[in-house]
């Protein structure tokens, strides 16, 4: 026991005689500064007058002073309670230049990569950093053969100037892209889905063919909500990677995993007792109609959709949805919606970072909840969807501050700008002729998210061109607001005797009206002048003349399709109408089509088609030439296009009737081993008749039908759509045509 108190006194006592010993600071002094000011430099330091201080208390304000990066040298001494810190600044980076790159817009991307900035201080261990991430920037956008050295200039006022000289060299490009693994589909069907391509020659305006890992990580999440829309719930994108075949060209490979596909199982709808049940009978019955149906991200996010919408239209103002899926017997997903009562939190604000170009309203006319409003997470979500599916931002990042206290919700939104212009060439060939067209488009105008852009196309017969202007969401109503100037020529002299020129503009709208129902009103005044030659038909002599229009189209669409890119289940059913308010010969042209989708286990897709067409005058005059029904070349293979129906003399004059059906299926296992090429049969049937300005003429209506097959191919120089028709029936003065093809490419 006096063993333990005297080992305790003696500590006691070396302790005591420690804090005696310690040293303190009576007076600082800092020496080489000039730019920072002695109070700052202590500041930096920690270090204060007063302290008791130590030797690693010195180490530790050395290495806060280093950590400020603007000091080159620093020591500290310490003697006779006198502290003394000695520096020796770091100059001050005067400018940054970087030489070799001719693209604004890539020089000053770059700058925002580097970590040193202009009028900071100059850190010389830092300049190899960041000419690493000027590689990695240029690699970013395809430059993956560049150089980079720098170059340090002193100035005569402790500045300096740095200097990034870059060789770009030419960009890296994709010389192969190729799927592997089990991946069910052919590489046909999935270059169709990805947005890179492979480079050749001819494409001097895409920068789709470079190497791009920004693009390489779009195109994985393509592939993956492809096939999960397709039912392949576990798909795998194992790797995506470049590898060097040439000097400077790469091969994109996709390694691919689909797993078992998918279907759901038992689906069901989990709300708080004290909702109206009745107010979610559609989310019902949408769940029973997708029972034994192919998985689908789709329908899931249709549902969510659903959801929202009954949310907004009930007030079920604090509430948030969730899903979960589990899997049943490795080919079913059980799946559970939960819609869970939140706390009555309020937006208190909305911020937006980053758009230095586009308008904050933009931005905010996507927020379907305002300041004030309650929090629901429902409608935010669907919010941050709407801002990224405007398609103008590389990037949109989103966080959300919660005070407790005050049962508020700051949303803060930071959005990355991207370019969003485009131009745009392709060209064609066939049994049809050939075509050229071109367009320039900006999908950012003046910041306001309108889309602007022009569209021209010339054929062997005709030239047309376009400029429109497009505001998807017109005054916060939800509705785009479309306006648009045309001139087009079709001239048929040589063939036909006549000859059309066509001015006009237009302006309309399109909108949502009811659920996956659009409705699409247009109003078009045009001034169309048709002119003949000896070749003409007496018909067609009588039509010449000058005609002004003004014209009340309309669409309505019933949108059922479980995906409008490649769709393998639900329909569409579409009426258009053109109504005369003014016409010289006041004919009415009213359309219907209708597509049903199905697909099998064995994932063959059936799909059903039907058209039809009536062009009538209100008046005494006969349906102008131009207005006349003629069954689109795609709707009739096995026949010349345009050359079935009534026929005046030589000429083939359409008729006042049309209709078609085309039965289609394709053949995913045919040729399984060619990986480019789809294969289908198909059954075409169409009509044309009706000659409303002669008794005399034979309307020659008869069914006309063919059967064949369809071959999609991708070629080395294009898509390639070739079919082989054998007629069945047909009318004597028709046209057959047993072989069509057409062969395209975009530049």
């Amino acid at each position: 026991m006096i063993k333990k108190l005297l080992y305790k006194i003696f500590l006691i006592a070396i302790l005591i005689f420690n804090v005696s010993k310690a040293d303190i600071i009576k007076k600082i002094q800092v020496n080489g500064n000039d730019r920072i000011s002695d109070q700052t430099v202590i500041l930096f330091s920690g270090l204060n007058l007063g302290d008791s201080i130590s030797e690693n208390d010195l180490n530790e304000a050395i290495k806060k002073l280093y950590e400020t990066s603007f000091f080159d040298s620093i020591s500290i001494s310490f003697n006779n309670d006198f502290l003394i810190i000695n520096l020796k600044e770091n100059p001050l980076i005067q400018t940054i230049e970087i030489q070799g790159i001719k693209k604004k817009s890539l020089v000053e991307a770059i700058k925002k990569f580097l970590i040193q900035k202009e009028k900071s201080s100059f850190v010389k261990n830092r300049v190899q950093f960041d000419q690493n991430r000027i590689v990695n920037a240029l690699r970013t956008n395809g430059y993956y053969f560049s150089k980079v050295s720098t170059k340090i200039k002193n100035n005569e006022n402790n500045t300096v100037d740095i200097i990034y000289q870059v060789e770009l060299g030419n960009k890296a490009l994709i010389k192969n892209i190729k799927f592997v693994g089990n991946k069910i589909f052919k590489d046909n069907k999935l270059r169709k889905v990805i947005a890179s391509e492979e480079a050749k020659f001819w494409k001097f305006l895409s920068n789709k063919k470079n190497v791009d890992i920004e693009r390489f990580k779009l195109d994985e999440n393509l592939l993956k909500n492809f096939y999960k829309n397709s039912g392949y719930y576990n798909v795998k994108i194992n790797s995506s990677f470049a590898q060097v075949v040439e000097d400077k060209e790469f091969e994109i490979i996709f390694n691919i995993d689909a797993g078992n596909k998918y279907l759901f199982n038992n689906l069901e709808l989990n709300i708080p007792d004290d909702y109206n049940k009745e107010d979610f009978e559609i989310i019902e019955n949408i769940l029973v109609n997708l029972r034994t149906k192919p998985y689908s991200l789709n329908r899931i996010e249709d549902i969510l959709d659903e959801v929202e919408k009954i949310a907004l239209n009930n007030n079920y103002e604090f509430v948030s949805a969730s899903y979960k899926e589990d899997i049943i017997e490795n080919n079913k997903i059980d799946l559970s919606i939960s819609l869970i009562d939140t706390e009555k939190f309020y937006v208190d604000k909305i911020n937006i970072y980053g758009n230095y170009i586009t308008s904050e309203r933009v931005v905010r006319n996507q927020f379907l909840s305002d300041e004030g409003d309650p929090f629901n997470e429902i409608l935010v979500n669907k919010s941050f969807n709407n801002i990224k599916s405007l398609n103008i931002f590389k990037e949109v990042k989103t966080n959300i501050e919660t005070n407790e206290n005050k049962l508020t919700k700051v949303i803060n939104v930071t959005v990355e700008e991207k370019p969003t212009g485009e131009i745009f060439a392709g060209a064609g060939t066939g049994t049809s002729g050939s075509s050229l067209s071109f367009g320039i488009s900006e999908n950012n105008y003046s910041g306001e998210g309108i889309k602007l852009g022009s569209n021209f196309s010339i054929t062997e017969q005709s030239l047309t061109g376009s400029i429109y202007l497009n505001e998807p969401n017109y005054k916060n109503s939800n509705r785009s607001f479309i306006r648009s100037l045309e001139r087009s020529e079709n001239d048929n002299m040589s063939s036909y005797g006549y000859k059309t020129d066509k001015t006009g503009f237009s302006f309309g709208t399109s909108y949502e009206q009811y659920r996956d129902i659009f409705f699409s009103p247009t109003v078009e005044s045009s001034y169309e002048d048709i002119s003949t030659n000896s070749l003409a038909s007496a018909s067609k002599k009588k039509q010449q003349g000058s005609y002004l229009d003004l014209i009340l189209d309309y669409d309505i669409v019933l949108n059922k399709l479980n995906q409008n890119f490649n769709p393998t289940d639900g329909y569409k059913f579409a009426f258009t109408q053109e109504l005369p308010i003014y016409s010289e010969d006041y004919t009415i042209v009213n359309r219907i089509s209708y597509s049903k989708f199905f697909e099998t286990n064995n994932n063959l897709v059936f799909s059903f088609n039907f058209f039809t067409a009536a062009a009538n005058s209100l008046s005494n005059e006969d349906a102008r030439i131009t207005k006349r029904i003629f069954i689109p070349t795609r709707k009739l293979r096995g026949f010349e296009s345009g050359k079935i129906g009534p026929k005046d003399g030589g000429d083939y004059i359409g008729g006042n009737y049309g209709t078609a059906l085309n039965l289609i299926t394709t053949l995913p296992d045919f040729l399984a081993e060619v990986q480019n090429l789809d294969v289908s049969l198909f059954f075409d049937a169409a009509n044309v008749w009706g000659v409303d300005y002669s008794s005399n003429i034979d309307e020659n209506s008869k069914i006309r039908s063919a059967t064949g097959v369809a071959i999609d191919w991708f070629t080395p120089i294009g898509p390639l759509s070739l079919s082989y028709a054998f007629p069945i029936t047909k009318n004597s003065t028709d046209v057959t045509e047993q072989i069509r093809f057409n062969i395209g490419t975009t530049f």
